[in-house]
C-alpha cells in the first residue's frame, strides 16, 4: 500500500449511511472485537479500585490501582517495536487470549494479603491497552484507504466513548449485585470473545520488514519518535497536543474543589457530570469524519482544542460571579459537554493524519511514541497540580489549563498549510 497519499479527502457521498469504513468486512470484524474490548474495560476498570478500597479501607491503596494502570507507559516503545515486527492480527489475538487466565487469577484474591496479585493483574491489563493501541493502528491502516480513515477512527471513537458512558455504572453495579468474581468472569469472557474475533479477522497485512542493522536496537526503538519529529506537520501537532493533554492534568486535580467550592455540590455528582461529558464525546465520534473532510486534519485538531478551551471557561466564572447553584450546574454541564466534544475531534483528526503519513510497519512505534508524548505530560502535571492545589485557588489551575489548550490550538492552526 503506497504511502504517497493525497492530502485531500473526498466528502462522503450523499446516499451512504454510516462511515465508508463499515463497507470493509475486515474493519467490521475489527469493530466487533473493539466492542468486546471496551465491554471488558467497562466491567473491570473502576471495579478494581473499588475492590481494593473495600479490602484495605485505604484511599492510597485504591489510588495506586491507577498508578499500576499507567506504569506500562514505560514499556510502550518495546510494545510498539513488537507490533511492527510480527503479525498484528496474531499479536492482538494472542494478547487477548493471554488476558483470560491473567484476569481469572483474580478469583484467588480473598483478602488484603493478595493485594499484590491485584496490582500485578492491573499492570498487565494496562500493558494490554498499549498493545491494543499500537497494533490496532497498523491494522486500521492496512484495512482502510485514505478516504475511509477518518470515518473509521471516528466510528471506533464513538464505540469507545459510548462504553465510557457506561463504565462508571456497569462494573460497579455488577460488583455490588454479584461480587467481584462475577465481574472477573464477565471480563475474562470478553477477552476470550475478542481473541476469537481477532483470530478470524480478514486483513491483508503489510509484511514485517527486517530490522535495520545500521541503526541498532535502540535506534529502531526510537524510530517512532524520530518520525513524529521529522514528518511535517506531525511534530508540531504532537507538541501542541502534548501541551493540551498535559494541561488537563491540572484540571483533573481542580475538579474536586471546583465541585465543592464553585458548584457547592458533593463530589459524588462527579459521575453524572462525567456522563454529560461522555454524551459530547459520543457526538464528536459521530461527527469527526465530516469535520475532517471539510476542514482537513490540522484545522480539525485546532477546532477541537478551541472548543475544549471554550468549554472550560465556565469553570473559571463559576464561584466568581456569584451565580446560584441552579444556574451553575447547567453551565458546568454545558462546559463539560463542549470539552467532551472537542477532545475526540482533536484526537481523531490527529490519529487519522498520523496513520496517513506513517509507513505501515512503523505504525506501532509511532503510536507508542504518541501515547508517551500525550500521557506522560498529563501524569506529571497531575502530580504538580496535586502539590499546588492546597496553596493556590483552583481557578488559577483552570485558567492555566485554558491558556495552554488555546495555545495548543493556535499551534495546530499554524500547521494547516504544511500537510503533505
Amino acid at each position: 500500500m503506497s504511502e504517497q497519499r493525497t492530502a485531500a479527502i473526498p466528502a462522503p457521498t450523499a446516499h451512504r449511511r454510516g462511515p465508508a469504513a463499515l463497507t470493509t468486512r475486515g474493519f467490521r470484524q475489527l469493530a466487533g472485537a473493539w466492542v468486546f474490548t471496551n465491554l471488558a474495560d467497562s466491567a473491570l476498570y473502576l471495579m478494581i479500585a473499588v475492590w481494593v478500597k473495600d479490602l484495605t479501607g485505604s484511599d492510597g491503596a485504591a489510588g495506586f490501582v491507577f498508578a499500576a494502570l499507567g506504569l506500562p507507559t514505560f514499556l510502550a516503545p518495546f510494545i510498539g517495536q513488537l507490533a511492527d515486527r510480527v503479525s498484528r492480527r496474531w499479536l492482538l489475538a494472542a494478547g487477548n487470549a493471554v488476558m483470560v487466565p491473567v484476569v481469572l487469577s483474580l478469583v484467588l484474591v480473598r483478602d488484603a494479603r493478595e493485594l499484590w496479585l491485584i496490582y500485578a493483574v492491573t499492570f498487565v491489563y494496562g500493558a494490554m491497552g498499549f498493545l491494543t493501541a499500537s497494533a490496532q493502528s497498523g491494522l486500521v491502516r492496512d484495512l482502510l484507504t485514505d478516504d475511509e480513515l477518518a470515518g473509521g477512527n471516528g466510528f471506533l471513537t464513538t464505540v469507545d466513548q459510548a462504553f465510557r458512558l457506561l463504565s462508571p455504572l456497569v462494573g460497579t453495579a455488577l460488583y455490588v449485585a454479584a461480587g467481584p468474581r462475577a465481574v472477573v468472569a464477565v471480563t475474562a469472557a470478553c477477552f476470550a470473545v475478542t481473541a476469537i474475533l481477532l483470530r478470524r479477522l480478514e486483513v491483508s497485512e503489510t509484511p514485517p520488514e527486517p530490522a535495520d542493522t545500521t541503526t541498532g536496537f535502540w535506534g529502531e526503538l526510537a524510530a517512532g519518535l524520530h518520525h513524529l519529529r521529522r514528518a511535517a506537520p506531525l511534530g508540531a501537532l504532537t507538541a501542541g497536543l502534548a501541551i493540551a493533554t498535559g494541561a488537563t492534568g491540572l484540571l483533573n486535580v481542580a475538579v474536586f474543589p471546583l465541585m465543592e467550592q464553585g458548584l457547592g455540590v458533593e463530589t459524588s455528582l462527579l459521575g453524572v457530570l462525567v456522563s454529560v461529558q461522555g454524551v459530547g464525546a459520543v457526538l464528536a465520534g459521530l461527527t469527526a469524519a465530516r469535520l475532517v473532510h471539510r476542514l482537513g486534519e490540522p484545522a480539525t485538531v485546532a477546532t477541537g482544542l478551541g472548543v475544549m478551551a471554550l468549554g472550560m471557561t465556565p469553570f473559571v466564572l463559576i464561584g466568581t460571579v456569584g451565580l446560584p447553584t441552579a444556574a451553575t450546574l447547567p453551565l458546568a454541564a454545558a462546559g463539560l459537554a463542549l470539552v467532551g466534544l472537542g477532545a475526540p475531534w482533536a484526537i481523531v483528526a490527529f490519529v487519522t493524519l498520523r496513520q496517513r503519513l506513517t509507513p505501515p510497519r512503523l505504525q506501532g512505534r509511532v503510536a507508542a511514541a504518541t501515547n508517551i508524548a500525550l500521557s506522560l505530560p498529563q501524569t506529571l502535571m497531575t502530580m504538580l497540580g496535586a502539590a499546588l492545589i492546597g496553596a493556590i485557588d483552583y481557578r488559577v489551575l483552570v485558567a492555566a489549563t485554558i491558556a495552554c489548550t488555546a495555545l495548543a490550538g493556535a499551534l495546530a492552526l499554524r500547521t494547516r498549510h504544511t500537510t503533505t
